[in-house]
């Protein structure tokens, strides 16, 4: 069985239970790559805290967390989910995303995020 088998259940768990911030420290790799459609690539793990940290501080309250879909192979995971939450300006926010992982060593140093932008 694959590492990321195994891994992207206990990453999504700990996005469930809002542990965004602890999930950065314990799945992605030092030398982690995160693409977003919003951002571009954001290298390294350091700038990506960075990054997840400004995300995190802009929440009032997350609302909901469902990853339906999830498909694992040999040292990739892909999970699609939606997420709701307030910011701190109360403006309700929904997203519909598709996440892909690669993983070395137990840990993810390449996720891709698509969603639309507009």
């Amino acid at each position: 069985m694959s590492e990321s088998n195994v891994r992207i259940h206990e990453l999504l768990e700990y996005i469930r239970n809002g542990r965004i911030m602890d999930a950065m420290r314990e799945f992605y790799a030092d030398n982690v790559v995160m693409t977003e459609p919003a951002y571009g690539d954001t290298a390294g793990l350091a700038a990506n805290l960075e990054r997840e940290q400004k995300f995190v501080d802009s929440v009032k309250a997350f609302k909901n967390f469902e990853a339906a879909a999830v498909a694992v192979g040999d040292g990739v995971s892909i999970y699609e989910n939606v997420m709701d939450w307030t910011d701190v300006n109360d403006n309700d926010i929904h997203v519909e995303q598709v996440a892909v992982q690669r993983w070395e060593g137990g840990k993810i140093v390449h996720e891709r995020f698509y969603y639309a932008t507009s």
